[in-house]
C-alpha cells in the first residue's frame, strides 16, 4: 500500500473492460488506484482508454507500482507472460479471462494467488455456488445462459452485430459461435471439481430455464457428480445453480417460492463484467482467497474444432473469435494430444485438416512460447 493508504492495482489491457473498471474505480473506489496499465498497443492507438498518463509498455515498471494485478487482456499468451511474472514477483493476480485459465491457467493455481473474478459467468456462478454452499444447498448443476447460437457466422453479420454492441469482432464472433460459453463452462467445472456429460455439452434450448434445469439435475444425479452445462434461451440472461437440500427443509423451501424439490434452481439474472471485477479485488485484499481457478488437476479442456477445411501451410492469425476454428468443452481423457483452441493463435496447419476435425499437436506449429512449454505438460 502506498503512503496514501490506497492499494495501487496494475491494470493488464486498456480494452473494453479494463477500460470500464478503470474508470468505475477512478470514480467509485476512493480507497484503490489505478496506478500502472500494461499496453501492446503504440501509444497513440488507445484511444477511449480514461488514462493514457498511467499506460506502459513494461511489465516491470508495472510491477513495480502496483500491489495486485487485475488482468482482462483476453489473450491467452500475453496473460500467460505476465502472470508468470507477477506470481513470481509475489504479486496476487486477478483475472477476467477464462481463456487463459482453461488453457494454462491449471500451472499457476498453486503458486500464488490467482483467481478469476466475479463479474463475467464464471465467476458470477462461483460467487452463487458459493452463497448456495452457506445456505446448505449441494450444487448438482453449475449453468450458465445463452441466447443465441451459430457455429459457423459470416464475417459480414460479426461486423454488423459488434459495432451495435459496441464491442470487437473477435468477441462477438466467439459469443457467437459458442467458443467462449464452452470456455466459461469447463473452467467452472474444473473449478469446483465437475465434469460435462458429452463433449460440447448438452445445452437444451427451452423458453423455461428453471425446467430445463431440473432436467440437467436429474442427469447430474443419476451420474453422481456436479456438471456444468448452459440452457438456450433466446430473451433470458444470467447464471444459474441448481442444488438439492436436507429433506427436512423441504416444506420450508416450498413455502420460500422455491418448489417441491428435490431440485431447487437459484438464478441470478444479470453479470456485469467490468462493473463487479472491483468485489472480487475487494474480497483478495480483504484475505477472502480464491473465488475460482481452473485447479491443479483439470479434466476439461477446449479442443479446437475446423469451421471449414484448412490445408496445410494455412495460418491461423485468430483462433478464439476467429472464422476458422471454434472451441468446444471435453474431457481431456477422451481427446488425447489435442491442442487447446487458445494455444491456436499464430499457429500454421502443418497437413491438411477437414472441416469438423478436431486439431492435435500434430496438426498445427505453434510459436516457442511459454504457454506452448506449459500445454504440451498438460495436455500433450
Amino acid at each position: 500500500m502506498n503512503s496514501l493508504n490506497k492499494h495501487r492495482i496494475g491494470l493488464v489491457g486498456t480494452g473494453f473492460i479494463a477500460s470500464g473498471f478503470a474508470r468505475l474505480v477512478h470514480n467509485h473506489a476512493p480507497d484503490l488506484d489505478i496506478a500502472a496499465v500494461l499496453t501492446r498497443r503504440p501509444p497513440d492507438n488507445t484511444e477511449g482508454f480514461p488514462f493514457p498518463e498511467r499506460l506502459t509498455r513494461s511489465v516491470q515498471e508495472l510491477l513495480d507500482k502496483c500491489d495486485m494485478i487485475v488482468e482482462c487482456s483476453g489473450d491467452v499468451l500475453h496473460a500467460t507472460d505476465v502472470i508468470d511474472t507477477a506470481l513470481r514477483a509475489g504479486k496476487p493476480v486477478v483475472t477476467m479471462n477464462s481463456e487463459f485459465h482453461v488453457t494454462t491457467g491449471s500451472w499457476f493455481a498453486d503458486k500464488g494467488l490467482l483467481t478469476e473474478a466475479e463479474g463475467d459467468q464464471p465467476g458470477s456462478i462461483a460467487a452463487l455456488r458459493e452463497e448456495a454452499v452457506m445456505m446448505g444447498f449441494k450444487p448438482l448443476v453449475y449453468g450458465n445462459m445463452k441466447g443465441f447460437l451459430n457455429h459457423h457466422p459470416t464475417r459480414e453479420e460479426m461486423a454488423y452485430w459488434a459495432g451495435k454492441q459496441g464491442i470487437s469482432v473477435e468477441q462477438t464472433t466467439s459469443f457467437t459461435d459458442g467458443t467462449k460459453i464452452q470456455i466459461e463452462q469447463a473452467l467452472v467445472a474444473n473449478g469446483f471439481g465437475g465434469t460435462i456429460t458429452r463433449q460440447g455439452m448438452e445445452g437444451p434450448k427451452s423458453a423455461d430455464v428453471t425446467k430445463a434445469a431440473i432436467e440437467l439435475a436429474r442427469t447430474a444425479a443419476e451420474r453422481g457428480q456436479a456438471i456444468s452445462d448452459y440452457v438456450l434461451s433466446p430473451g433470458n440472461a444470467g447464471v444459474f445453480v441448481v442444488g438439492t437440500h436436507d429433506k427436512s427443509e423441504w416444506k420450508a423451501l416450498n413455502y420460500l417460492k422455491l418448489g417441491d424439490g428435490p431440485y431447487y434452481v437459484l438464478v441470478r439474472p444479470f453479470h456485469l463484467c467490468q462493473y463487479e471485477i472491483i468485489k472480487t479485488v475487494r474480497r483478495v485484499i480483504n484475505g477472502g482467497g480464491v473465488l475460482l481457478n481452473n485447479s491443479i488437476a483439470p479434466t476439461v479442456s477446449i479442443v479446437g474444432i475446423a469451421k471449414t477445411d484448412l490445408p496445410a501451410g494455412t495460418r491461423i492469425d485468430r483462433a478464439i473469435g476467429g472464422f476458422q476454428v471454434r472451441g468446444e468443452a471435453a474431457r481431456i481423457q477422451d481427446v488425447p494430444n489435442h491442442v487447446p483452441i487458445g494455444m491456436i493463435q499464430n499457429a500454421v496447419i502443418t497437413r491438411p485438416v477437414l472441416a469438423g476435425q478436431t486439431l492435435s499437436f500434430d496438426d498445427v506449429e505453434l510459436p516457442d512460447t511459454l504457454a506452448l512449454s506449459i500445454a504440451r505438460k498438460l495436455y500433450a
